[in-house]
């Protein structure tokens, strides 16, 4: 397995929500349908603290995740998202061992 995997941990200003998810969900939406290099990109939210959301993505390699930041959807993410994050913290990983039954 060589995927490149990334996790961001988002901590979004109280009120800011539900405005942070509609733009994460959209390019959440948009990398993986239109990019060939990401096979999965998932929004989580936290249960306790709904100010916290968690990306789980896995790309085919860094050069795939590289692209990724280069896209149009990427880049209208990131600008409009800046205003409504209070925090994040970014891990890059590599696919070492995939759980799923095949």
């Amino acid at each position: 397995m060589s995927e490149f995997v990334i996790v961001v941990d988002f901590r979004i200003k109280p009120g800011q929500t539900a405005a942070f998810r509609k733009l994460i969900d959209e390019n959440a939406r948009a990398s993986v349908e239109n990019e060939t290099g990401c096979s999965r990109f998932d929004v989580c939210a936290d249960r306790k603290d709904p100010d916290r959301i968690l990306l789980y993505e896995i790309y085919d390699d860094r050069a795939a995740f590289d692209a990724h930041l280069k896209t149009p959807h990427f880049a209208v993410f990131n600008e409009k998202s800046a205003p409504l994050v209070a925090g994040k913290s970014v891990m890059e990983c590599d696919l070492v061992c995939e759980g799923s039954a095949a």
